[in-house]
């Protein structure tokens, strides 16, 4: 006796014989991608420890925006506020870190504890800092930097 083969089960037979499909490359390129935003945002925080403004600037939008516990400040008011050592960042030390990037933007977000110098004083804040980066001519631009204070440590 003879059964009929149906379009579906006739198509899955010609999908396995031709081998796996392979989506690889587009997952590499995705992991390769978040690598390198998560080695650029610690590079930040150390370039901010450091006050190195030069790569900071290079690094932020010219319409980048930061939002800190006590306002919002543009590019040029972040860059003159590291300069002059209104706030001294000494160390971000990061928990967990997620990144996703969408098309041509990234939203990575850190859990840190961060010890800085603010008003002549040493404090120390958990935060969870978001970052999104937009891609510029081949590379990534910080266009927005948040603050956000967290309940528990």
């Amino acid at each position: 006796m003879t059964l009929p083969v149906q379009g579906s089960y006739m198509l899955g037979l010609l999908l396995l014989a031709a081998g796996p499909v392979e989506a690889a490359p587009p997952a590499r390129a995705a992991i390769a991608a978040e690598q390198e935003l998560i080695a650029l945002s610690r590079q930040k925080w150390d370039w901010m420890a450091q006050r190195d403004v030069a790569r900071l600037g290079a690094l932020f939008d010219d319409q980048a925006v930061f939002v800190h516990m006590g306002g919002t400040m543009t590019k040029a008011a972040e860059l003159d506020v590291i300069r002059s050592g209104k706030i001294q960042y000494k160390h971000a030390q990061i928990r967990t870190v997620s990144v996703r990037v969408i098309n041509a933007t990234a939203i990575l977000l850190s859990d840190i504890r961060l010890t800085a110098i603010v008003g002549g004083r040493e404090v120390v804040n958990p935060f969870m800092v978001t970052e999104t980066y937009v891609r510029d001519n081949g590379r990534w631009k910080l266009g927005a930097l948040s603050f956000t204070r967290l309940l528990t440590d």
